[in-house]
């Protein structure tokens, strides 16, 4: 058991109000329940902390604390119970808290200078059942993180300056809607605007819906108008481009087609005039042929060979015309 602390045999370690300035060393590494709260620690090591992998139960509360992060809380996934008020927080980080997937209650008041909430600071912790981060500093606090955890069912927020405008719009539309859920909700106030200023959170959601959200005015009417003439205009021309694009590209297109169809005409007539030509010349032999033959063909009915006046028999039909087809 560390010294200037007390142990027993539930596991509870007890060092509140010791004048501890720094962690207290040789922590029995089963402890359950760590309460270092009333002394002045500036600084929990992760080192030392993370070896208490049982541990269900830290009071942190009125130190000086400034500074914490998610290596801080690496392996402490059984916490279930965490007390940081009463410190001098300045912001808490994006997954701060994500390695305590136990973590049932968080106690994050009273630290002045707590001014920033990362909205994903508390996105895993699924098991959260009451967060309280009354009397601090927030002016403003993102609640899409808060909103998804399913178990929420107690949120302290009073004590802070709110500024209600447009940056809290959600967050006061949401305090109206499930104010059952807030903690003080009548103490959990505007600080400014000067004009909202004492005003409970959930009176003004509404005013601020309607106020951050009004009508076009007269120039952004004007502006739409330009941006539409403009994208008209860029349209008309992009459009007027691709069409001569176009006729030009049907235009080389088809002066390319008829060239081509120039070349092969050309080239297909010189070769195909010998061919016609051998072939006429084929035709007129084999009909020149053909009559010759039938002209030397024998008479059927001859004359016969004695009558009584005899002639000098004249030339044949075969002889007279055959002289004209000799090619001397």
């Amino acid at each position: 058991c560390p010294d200037r602390c007390v142990c027993d045999d539930q596991l509870v370690v007890q060092c509140a109000g010791q004048e501890l300035t720094l962690f207290p060393n040789d922590l029995p590494l089963a402890t359950r329940q760590l309460i270092i709260s009333n002394n002045r620690i500036v600084d929990l090591p992760a080192l030392q902390l993370n070896y208490l992998s049982d541990l269900v139960y830290l009071d942190c509360s009125n130190n000086s604390l400034t500074e914490i992060s998610e290596s801080t809380f690496g392996n402490l996934r059984k916490l279930a119970y965490l007390d940081l008020s009463f410190n001098t927080l300045l912001q808490i980080e994006d997954r701060t808290f994500g390695p305590l997937a136990s973590l049932v209650m968080l106690r994050l008041t009273d630290n002045p200078s707590l001014g920033e909430i990362h909205p994903d600071a508390f996105s895993e912790n699924i098991a959260l059942q009451v967060l309280d981060v009354s009397r601090n500093n927030l002016t403003a606090l993102n609640i899409s993180g808060l909103i998804a955890l399913p178990a929420l069912r107690s949120l302290g927020l009073s004590g802070n300056p709110w500024s209600c405008d447009c940056d809290t719009e959600d967050l006061c539309l949401w305090v109206q809607i499930e104010g059952y859920k807030f903690q003080d909700e009548g103490q959990t106030v505007c600080h400014g605007p000067p004009e909202l200023a004492g005003q409970r959170l959930a009176e003004v959601g509404m005013q601020l819906r309607a106020d951050c959200h009004q009508g076009l005015s007269y120039w952004d009417y004007l502006f739409f108008i330009a941006i539409g003439f403009v994208i008209f205009s860029a349209g008309t021309v992009s459009a007027w481009v691709m069409g001569v694009l176009m006729v030009l590209y049907e235009r080389y297109s088809k002066r390319k087609s008829e060239e081509f169809d120039s070349e092969d005409e050309d080239r297909g007539g010189i070769v195909c005039k010998t061919p016609f030509r051998a072939l006429d010349s084929l035709r007129g032999l084999i009909k020149s042929a053909l009559e010759y033959h039938s002209l030397k063909r024998p008479l059927k009915n001859p004359p016969p060979p004695h009558t009584k006046n005899k002639q000098k028999p004249g030339p044949t039909h075969t002889e007279r015309v055959a002289p004209s087809l000799s090619p001397y």
